[in-house]
């Protein structure tokens, strides 16, 4: 479900003093970008209006995006990358002025890695609804105020009808594939089925073919915690001074997910329980190490994240179902003839195998026929953000089908 900085992805045992410094001073309002911001690395363009699968319309739509690698004459090299929930644009290159972090698959793209950009130009939109520069709860209505807790419910497929609006701006009528991991993943694979023209091959990534009631309710505690927040003032925080935002709600919700990113045992293997000091947290005020882990960067991520999109994003996760209105899942999934990698990981406790399986099991184009390719590894979750040789053998091996 998640991105990762390269922090997050490696932490060591205990928090320095060092990190803790790098958090001193008040949050932004938000951490999302905005206009005025450093451009940094991105590109936008405009889809027009869009109404939503609810009826609602959002007049104008802007899509922030990153490339990497050229498009050939015929436009006919490009790969789609859906990023996952708290991910952006950035692939690829450093934390600079308007990129906040260092690019999340720096190992997988890249001249002569697995998406290799001397043969293919690798395309990454920010998802519509988030805070990256793409239209989102922090972008103006027309009325010229940002659009806060007023802006529309979405869903998976909504977003993906703004990205199929997107690659019609940019000319590419075909993707050789599209690829997404974890939200991503519901994103590569709602695209299979809704734009079954438009790529010659698909990777779903630790995603699942529904949303799960575990996996709801696991979110519903995530948004509360966000809509809590004394704060938010139901999203319309905006006009607020720095550290006067819903930071705890949005990092209470950061440290929730943080827990199901990762399997039990690998948080056990590494923390135990260990504590950050030499007082003792059974009395003493001190605390155990995989807590101050928790607190570090559940308060990190409220200087690059913004709340209202993490609203938005996660609650266009809970309407992600590619059976509706289409006859039941199997009915859907039986439409993808493509290739297709379905890659689950073993220890993941947030989109588990069984879901990753179901889609295996019913999509023709599955590379290894009703059983999910799987990944083993520790780190369960957030695998295919750390496993990179892994998941770009597979990656390769997709590519060559």
């Amino acid at each position: 479900m998640d991105w990762q900085t390269p922090e997050d992805s490696f932490p060591t045992d205990f928090i320095t003093d060092a990190q803790l410094r790098a958090l001193m001073g008040r949050p932004p309002i938000s951490g999302g970008w905005r206009d005025g911001d450093a451009v940094g690395e991105r590109s936008f363009v405009s889809v027009g209006e869009l109404e939503t699968e609810a009826g609602s319309v959002i007049p104008h739509v802007r899509i922030a995006y990153e490339t990497f690698g050229a498009l050939n004459e015929r436009r006919d090299n490009a790969i789609l990358v859906f990023h996952a929930l708290t991910g952006d644009s950035h692939l690829v290159g450093p934390a600079a002025a308007g990129h906040p972090t260092d690019g999340w698959w720096s190992e997988i793209v890249g001249p002569g890695k697995p998406l290799d950009t001397d043969r293919f130009c690798i395309i990454a939109p920010n998802v519509l609804g988030g805070c990256q520069g793409s239209t989102g709860p922090g972008s103006l209505d027309p009325s010229g105020l940002e659009w806060g807790g007023r802006f529309p419910y979405l869903t998976i497929r909504d977003q993906v009808t703004a990205a199929g609006r997107f690659a019609d701006a940019l000319g590419i009528e075909r993707f050789e594939a599209v690829i997404g991991g974890s939200m991503g993943g519901m994103h590569a694979l709602e695209w299979g089925i809704s734009h079954p023209d438009r790529a010659a091959r698909i990777a779903v990534i630790a995603a699942p073919p529904v949303t799960t009631a575990d996996q709801i309710g696991l979110n519903l505690v995530q948004l509360e915690a966000i809509r809590s927040d004394p704060f938010y003032r139901g999203g319309n925080y905006y006009d607020a001074p720095d550290g006067v935002g819903p930071h705890h709600g949005l990092a209470t919700a950061r440290r929730l997910a943080l827990l199901n990113y990762r399997s039990n045992t690998e948080l056990d293997e590494r923390f135990g329980r260990a504590w950050q000091s030499a007082v003792s947290p059974l009395g003493g005020g001190g605390r155990f190490a995989v807590e101050s882990y928790l607190d570090f960067h559940g308060n990190k991520f409220t200087r690059r994240f913004d709340a209202n999109s993490y609203v938005t994003l996660v609650q266009a996760m809970n309407s992600h179902d590619v059976g509706r209105g289409r006859g039941g899942v199997r009915a859907a999934l039986s439409t993808i003839d493509v290739p297709t990698l379905v890659l689950g990981i073993p220890s993941d406790r947030l989109f588990t195998l069984e879901g990753q399986d179901e889609i295996a099991r019913h999509t023709p184009g599955s590379l290894d026929g009703s059983r999910a390719t799987r990944i083993d590894s520790p780190f369960g979750h957030d695998a295919f953000l750390i496993e990179f040789e892994r998941v770009g053998a597979q990656l390769r091996r997709l590519l060559a089908a």
